[in-house]
């Protein structure tokens, strides 16, 4: 019994006529003849009977109809919807990104992809999350692509730049820093801060900068997301490094910029190499590689 053979089946049921039947299904009354034939023979019963010139359903025929009726429907609808999210002009992409990206990047990024007559009718699923959700999102085809840090040691995935942010010291604006504008990192090395945890892409690269001028931060607690180091480091609770996003001048802080180490942290497109991707997201991909990378 095969996907076609239950077209055939229903077409026969539907219309109780062998040579009608095979007409519309463009094949040989002996190929229809065959097909119900085994069908049948796999089910151990008939399905159908005569009825003078015709033929119509025995009970276990009219039994049958209705779950292929059900398959056969939920096939249809199955394949539509696919076309549906495959399809280059109306296709649904499925995006990740980093949370620095959440408030003011990634909405104007998708606006101005959007705002193309020929992709306005792309739609997309969104997931904010660390680097490391968005590396095991692509790996198990939860994400087309991926905005976030870059990750060693990772040869299945696609790293491209396409975004630079600065690095800045973040304090209470009653904290002892806050009348400076900017500061050395080797003179922080007796303050506590407020730091992001392991899971974060940006913790390697914070890391880092502490390891150039040889001091261990006092670390009080770690935390996964920018609002909430922010929320903290206003508070007066500690002092922080953040990427200088629109979100921080909607917490009470001061910026301060960071002389020494001089640093650049990039964002990355991310995706998984040799696999496919739908239409849709591969413009997408196509026109951040064109309107981002380009400007690094």
């Amino acid at each position: 019994m095969n996907l076609n053979h239950l077209q055939y089946f229903r077409v026969l049921a539907k219309l109780e006529h062998y040579t009608q039947a095979a007409k519309e299904l463009s094949i040989t009354q002996p190929s229809l003849s065959h097909a119900i034939s085994t069908i049948e023979n796999d089910l151990g019963t008939y399905l159908f009977e005569k009825d003078g010139r015709n033929v119509k359903l025995t009970k276990y025929g009219r039994f049958f109809l209705k779950y292929v009726d059900s398959a056969l429907n939920e096939l249809e609808v199955g394949e539509k919807k696919l076309k549906a999210l495959t399809n280059s002009s109306t296709g649904v992409i499925d995006l990740g990104f980093i949370y620095t990206l959440g408030a003011y990047v990634m909405p104007n990024i998708i606006k101005e992809f959007l705002d193309n007559e020929k992709y306005k009718n792309i739609s997309f699923s969104l997931f904010q999350g660390t680097t490391r959700n968005i590396i095991t999102g692509l790996k198990n085809e939860k994400f087309d692509l991926g905005f976030c840090s870059f990750v060693e040691n990772e040869p299945d995935i696609d790293f491209v730049p396409i975004l630079e942010e600065q690095l800045v010291l973040i304090v209470s604006k009653n904290h002892e820093l806050a009348s400076l504008d900017s500061i050395d990192l080797i003179d922080l090395a007796n303050y506590p801060f407020v730091y992001f945890n392991k899971e974060s892409g940006i913790r390697p690269l914070i890391d880092s900068l502490f390891s150039k001028v040889n001091i261990t931060p006092k670390i009080i607690c770690e935390v996964e997301e920018d609002s909430a180091v922010l929320g903290l480091v206003a508070v007066d609770y500690g002092i922080a490094i953040i990427p200088n996003i629109s979100l921080i001048k909607n917490f009470d802080v001061k910026i301060i910029h960071i002389s020494n180490p001089i640093v650049k942290r990039y964002i990355y497109l991310a995706s998984m190499k040799n696999k496919y991707i739908s239409p849709s997201a591969n413009q997408f991909r196509n026109y951040i590689l064109k309107n981002l990378s380009e400007t690094l």
